[in-house]
């Protein structure tokens, strides 16, 4: 039996793919690279894999969860970028959602940009020691005041 504190993480967990799966479907479709994107940042969350399936595979028309948190926020745009950089295209129907999704977080939408130029460029996510360094940059540069 699972006790209250764990559900809430599974909730956590779910709810964390399922922006990402917002996001992946804002084109009309999960791209392949996609999908493998998804399952693995699931595993690094500890989803089990039919989880990931299941999220994927619903039919259910996923609305943002907007976390409550400045560093769980930047997991969420850590994890979009990646998934917008998955299929090698940068879309403008993904661009447009990374920023509709920022406003909702209280951010400048310029953070958007900064992250896919600057941040992950070509895709390549910074190293963990480098990413809370550009937290607090970002805390500092894109944080509405």
């Amino acid at each position: 039996m699972k006790g209250f504190f764990e559900h809430q993480y599974l909730s956590y967990k779910k709810n964390h793919i399922k922006n990402l799966l917002a996001l992946a479907k804002a084109d009309g479709f999960v791209h392949e690279k996609e999908q493998k994107m998804l399952f693995k940042i699931g595993k690094r969350y500890g989803l089990k894999e039919r989880q990931v399936k299941e999220l994927i595979d619903s039919k259910e028309k996923y609305v943002v969860n907007v976390p409550d948190n400045f560093h769980d926020q930047m997991n969420v745009l850590y994890d979009l970028m990646l998934m917008v950089w998955a299929d090698g295209v940068v879309e403008k129907k993904e661009i447009a959602f990374c920023e509709s999704l920022v406003k909702q977080f209280g951010l400048k939408k310029e953070i958007v940009k900064w992250l896919l130029q600057e941040v992950f460029e070509r895709g390549t996510p910074p190293p963990p020691d480098e990413w809370e360094e550009l937290e607090k940059e970002a805390s500092e540069k894109f944080v509405k005041k």
